[in-house]
């Protein structure tokens, strides 16, 4: 079924983030423990640790997306436009599994964000 490869593509995405959020995290804990270091090392260690914190702040949000999307397929709300109750189209949860809107309320928010 349909929603059943869905469901399949999200936890295999979810997997993929918690894996990269340990390496990220793994990695900021090694930055900078390589012995003496000047003023400009410890700098470039610092900006090099907020980079890795920031991108596990990215992951985190992707994890919620994904998350609830998984939660919509538990309570067979998934792929039901969160705007207008709408189904989303096929093709646009093929392409981004954790959409929340039809394309239409989505090309709608973006113009009134602007």
């Amino acid at each position: 079924r349909t929603i059943e490869r869905f469901k399949k593509v999200l936890l295999k995405e979810r997997e993929e983030i918690i894996g990269d959020v340990k390496q990220i995290y793994e990695s900021s804990q090694e930055v900078g423990q390589d012995g003496i270091q000047d003023i400009g090392d410890e700098a470039a260690n610092v900006y090099t640790k907020q980079i890795l914190l920031t991108l596990n702040e990215n992951e985190r949000m992707r994890l919620r997306e994904v998350d609830e999307a998984l939660d919509h397929i538990k309570t067979k709300t998934y792929g039901i436009c969160e705007e207008c109750g709408e189904p989303i189209g096929l093709k646009r949860l093929e392409v981004k599994p954790v959409a929340k809107y039809c394309m239409p309320c989505k090309t709608k928010l973006e113009k009134e964000k602007l």
